[in-house]
């Protein structure tokens, strides 16, 4: 098969580079130029301590074609470097729309993982299981997102219990379904947002085989902690630390990151 993402990031340190270019922030007269090369430089920098890099495509599409072939590129840089590659994309939809998003994600870059959105049910997400199965990737499941309006649906009272406990018990099912080659964990994770600290303890214990993809470090005010299977995700404060593309400073926050993720 190749690249398989979940053994290569079970094997890694725990931290995620969230990469959310803003041409607008780099200096010069050709500015996407310019953070082509600062993004290819901190990849590089950064690889050893980093579990996966984490790729918003919303950043990306807003450019345009030279966006989508700007992100083309990176991502084939991040594989060269040997860093796992996250495609955020939070897709979800029914039939051949469903198979079209992951042949567009998953099977064009083995051994990666994709974001999706689970509203629209089970038989929305089985196309990207399967291709995640097929390519050695994996599929990250929405289920306590990092916003502050996340509890206007994810909270609701469903049969006693926050609706987003019972979108676990629906992931945990498709977790033992869908096993990985690294033992415990399975093909499919949950993206468990790190800025409410009780609904990750919670969701730790209810999904015990899923990885988890941990957004809201740094700029979003989650504090980091150790814990099996967390993969914790920073992206302004990490690719942009000060608010500015700065290697120097980014390689201090990554370590900084780092010693507090070791425990």
């Amino acid at each position: 098969m190749g690249l398989d993402f979940v053994s290569e990031v079970a094997a890694r340190p725990p931290l995620v580079l969230g990469v959310d270019p803003r041409p607008a922030w780099h200096p010069g007269p050709e500015p996407l130029e310019h953070l082509e090369r600062y993004a290819l430089e901190l990849m590089e920098t950064l690889a050893d301590g980093l579990a996966a890099v984490k790729f918003q495509y919303a950043f990306f599409e807003a450019l345009g074609g030279a966006g989508w072939a700007l992100l083309e590129r990176l991502v084939a840089a991040a594989r060269v470097l040997g860093l796992p590659v996250i495609h955020d994309a939070k897709r979800g939809d029914i039939g051949s729309t469903a198979e079209a998003y992951a042949r567009a994600t998953l099977a064009r870059w083995p051994g990666s993982a994709l974001t999706v959105n689970p509203y629209l049910g089970g038989d929305a997400l089985e196309p990207f299981f399967e291709a995640a199965a097929a390519s050695g990737g994996a599929v990250f499941v929405l289920v306590k997102t990092s916003n502050p309006g996340s509890a206007d649906f994810q909270d609701l009272d469903a049969g006693g219990r926050p609706l987003y406990l019972r979108v676990a018990e629906r992931v945990a099912a498709w977790a033992e379904a869908w096993p990985a080659e690294a033992e415990p964990w399975s093909r499919v994770g949950a993206v468990v947002g790190g800025t409410h600290p009780e609904a990750l303890e919670l969701l730790r214990a209810a999904l015990p085989r899923s990885l988890f993809l941990v957004p809201g470090l740094g700029a979003q005010g989650a504090e980091p902690r150790p814990g099996a299977g967390l993969l914790w995700s920073a992206s302004r404060s990490l690719f942009y630390p000060g608010g500015r593309p700065d290697l120097a400073a980014a390689r201090r926050q990554a370590e900084a990151y780092r010693r507090a993720l070791a425990g």
